[in-house]
């Protein structure tokens, strides 16, 4: 008899989905990738839901979006805030980088 393996999704690699409101009032949901801390600050590393838009290539590069997490001891009560700060987004990213080499494929730039 033939060995069967299980295709399924194992439970480690489920995907989270975090939806976050805009000052606009709109939800938006992205996927969550990973949480970063650096220099005594937590970061969230997201995806943008991708768009199906006809044309476009499926295994195009995707950008991530990292967010400074700002919360008052209160997990409900969390903040996501842009960083403009080029150096922590870099620095933040290569964390990230180093912590998911094997998972992911980083396109240098």
């Amino acid at each position: 008899m033939a060995d069967e393996k299980n295709i399924g999704t194992p439970a480690e690699e489920e995907i989270e989905i975090i939806t976050l409101t805009d000052e606009n009032g709109e939800d938006m949901d992205f996927e969550f990738l990973d949480l970063v801390e650096y220099e005594g600050k937590r970061y969230a590393v997201l995806l943008p839901p991708v768009e199906d838009v006809e044309g476009e290539d499926e295994n195009e590069d995707e950008e991530v979006l990292i967010l400074q997490i700002e919360d008052d001891g209160n997990e409900e009560n969390e903040s996501y805030v842009f960083v403009d700060d080029d150096d922590i987004l870099t620095a933040v990213f290569d964390i990230f980088k180093e912590k998911f080499k094997d998972e992911f494929d980083f396109a240098e730039e």
